[in-house]
């Protein structure tokens, strides 16, 4: 049954900060996660529901920033409510708080392409401590507040697109990012064959689950990268969670060069370190692609891709989960392109494979 709210919001509620929503049918867990949420200085607990069904409820007459979503209930379970909270969320971030998220890989990375902005894997009750605590406030306190209406234009100057054939295409992505190269890889046709690299922010355990998803998406095999190993035309090959991806220049093709140095963003795996080496491979043939995410990743690789010769293009601030990664490279003066994932699609469509 539906929960009641654990607080309505007055009209003035914008001045409190982010307002969080919890779905979960456990009461310990509510409980739990309602404190951490209420100690947190830039966020306020909005409500609590014990069921989808009833968090859609109470959107219908409520509004949240981010929704902390279970995805293991009865009745309605939080994959299969996804779709309907995003749509009555109108514009909230949800964010899996679920045990599923550590287990569950292959769940959580379809939560992620059904649209979800984040996840992080929830301890036993007992395990709800300080340490998950700071790590539950920093994950919401970086989705931040909700875009209602068409997020403000940013103007900044963009570089001359190219027409050339790829080469070598790189893709980088975190937050919102698996929802984004689904909408990418709907709109690039079978006929594009040249070698296609990405850079997804995931932990490792994930990356197997996720070259599968992309697999389908894409309708063409995607793997994760193994050190020294030639990069087939047509194919996607997958940073692997504890290392970076970089390629080396081999003849008429190219070989992957895996790579643990600490990256100046200490991602891990890093898009910086990918574009770099995609820029010396390739040269002029190269070309990045900056999805939705959180912080500055890719923007010191995608200065070095100018530097040789190739382009830039990024996903738009409006359909972005979270316009950090492209907004840092569209400020920097380093984008040619913005658009939605489908408009950067049909870009690369357009010029073509070398």
């Amino acid at each position: 049954m539906f929960q009641t709210a654990i607080r309505n919001d007055p009209p003035g509620h914008a001045g409190r900060g982010i307002a969080v929503l919890i779905v979960d049918d456990s009461a310990v867990a509510r409980a739990a996660l309602g404190r951490i949420v209420e100690s947190g200085s830039e966020m306020h607990l909005a409500g609590a529901a014990d069921s989808a069904h009833g968090a859609i409820a109470w959107l219908k007459a409520n509004t949240a920033d981010v929704i902390l979503l279970d995805l293991e209930m009865p009745g309605l379970d939080g994959l299969a409510a996804l779709p309907e909270l995003i749509a009555a969320g109108n514009g909230a971030r949800i964010l899996i708080v679920s045990s599923t998220a550590r287990e569950g890989a292959e769940n959580t990375l379809r939560a992620l392409a059904l649209g979800a902005a984040d996840t992080l894997a929830k301890p036993e009750a007992g395990g709800l401590n300080q340490t998950f605590g700071l790590i539950l406030i920093d994950r919401i306190r970086r989705l931040g507040r909700a875009t209602r209406t068409a997020p403000p234009l940013e103007r900044h100057a963009l570089r001359t697109p190219a027409t050339t054939p790829v080469e070598l295409l790189a893709i980088g992505a975190s937050t919102g990012g698996l929802r984004a190269l689904a909408e990418f890889f709907e709109g690039l046709p079978r006929a594009f064959d040249a070698p296609i690299l990405i850079t997804q922010h995931l932990p490792p355990a994930f990356m197997p689950y996720f070259a599968e998803q992309l697999s389908a998406m894409a309708g063409r095999f995607a793997r994760v990268a193994s050190d020294g190993e030639i990069i087939i035309r047509g194919e996607i090959l997958v940073a692997p969670g504890e290392r970076h991806l970089r390629v080396v220049d081999h003849g008429d093709q190219f070989r992957v060069v895996l790579s643990d140095a600490v990256a100046e963003t200490r991602c891990c795996p890093s898009v910086d370190p990918m574009f770099e080496a995609v820029a010396e491979a390739a040269g002029r043939g190269a070309v990045a692609v900056v999805l939705t995410g959180m912080g500055r990743d890719g923007s010191s690789g995608a200065r070095r891709i100018v530097a040789r010769g190739g382009s830039v293009i990024a996903q738009d601030q409006g359909s972005s989960t979270v316009w950090g990664m492209p907004g840092s490279v569209v400020r920097d003066g380093l984008a040619s392109m913005l658009g939605t994932p489908a408009q950067l699609a049909r870009h690369i469509t357009v010029r073509g494979s070398a």
